[in-house]
């Protein structure tokens, strides 16, 4: 079944005008990834964004349903999940108290209780659901399937399914499919490897970490508050702690260096200092042994001409 495009606004007519208009809404992306998105939207095709944490891909899927103006619904995977934890549930308390008033009512017919048990009012609509019924013609929701990897096998197969058809059938209620089928963007950090199936339906895009000039830019823009000095030292230092010479655990993301800069500024400093990257240390790094790692190292190494450095 293929479906019409994504109605975009009128000045989006290539990946460029995307870019722009993803700029506008405080997100900067580069054209490999203005143009998987923008294809995404042109195809109605499923967008897997694979890439380290913090790299931007959750908020590629906020900034796309901004500028369409429709609701952003998340999955959020985790291990453990189930088909009914992201498609639906039905409301049983709720349930147990109608069947007590109806009890106390005199009514006695079963058949017609059991259909009013199973009625559209109990159900619970989990994300899923939610998505295919939010959608409606020229406005699909965005629906959000985040960090797929952690979910297992059997969850991805079942999610490869929906995304198929986007059709869930409702044993009490019949089947419900969608008018329109939402945008969909599901993301990975690589815990693991996803399924090629789930793969082959979806646009592939990997998410490098920005380069110096974007990721200051991306700091200024985010927060007009941090001078160009401080967001040139933060991103010249962060891109150092993603190198190979710290071998941390966790390498910090755009997150990390968003919550690095805003706390410095909180603290109303211009530009980065040994003392003040001590102090500071636990909102880039998240790993006592990365602390102690870079401490070790010296904090003078790490921001010793760390903006025309890292610049190149």
């Amino acid at each position: 079944m293929t479906h019409s495009s994504i109605p975009l606004p009128a000045d989006v007519a290539s990946p460029g005008d995307l870019s722009g208009l993803l700029g506008r809404h405080d997100y900067l992306a580069d054209e490999a990834l203005s143009t998987a998105a923008f294809l995404a939207l042109r195809m109605r095709r499923p967008l897997f964004l694979e890439g380290e944490a913090g790299v931007g891909k959750t908020e590629l899927a906020k900034a796309l349903a901004r500028i369409l103006d429709v609701p952003l619904i998340r999955l959020q995977c985790y291990e453990g999940i189930d088909s009914a934890q992201a498609l639906y549930d039905w409301d049983f308390p709720r349930q147990l108290l109608h069947l007590r008033a109806a009890e106390a009512a005199g009514v006695t017919d079963v058949s017609t209780l059991e259909s009013e048990l199973y009625d559209r009012r109990f159900l619970v609509a989990r994300p899923l659901l939610r998505a295919l019924e939010t959608s409606v013609e020229d406005r699909p929701a965005v629906l959000l399937v985040d960090e797929i990897d952690r979910a297992d096998d059997e969850f991805e197969a079942f999610l490869l399914e929906v995304l198929s058809d986007f059709t869930i059938s409702i044993p009490e209620l019949g089947t419900i499919t969608a008018a329109t089928p939402p945008l969909v963007v599901v993301t990975s950090n690589r815990t693991r490897e996803v399924h090629d199936a789930l793969k082959r339906r979806c646009l592939y895009h990997w998410l490098e970490h920005p380069g110096f000039d974007r990721e200051v830019a991306i700091l200024r823009r985010r927060l007009p508050a941090v001078t160009e000095r401080l967001a040139r030292d933060v991103a010249g230092a962060t891109q150092r702690l993603r190198g190979d010479s710290y071998d941390l655990l966790k390498p910090p993301g755009v997150a990390e260096s968003l919550d690095w800069a805003e706390a410095l500024a909180a603290l109303g400093a211009r530009r980065l200092d040994p003392d003040l990257a001590a102090a500071t240390l636990g909102a880039v790094l998240k790993y006592r042994e990365d602390q102690a790692r870079v401490l070790d190292a010296g904090l003078a190494a790490l921001l010793n001409g760390s903006g025309a450095a890292a610049g190149g």
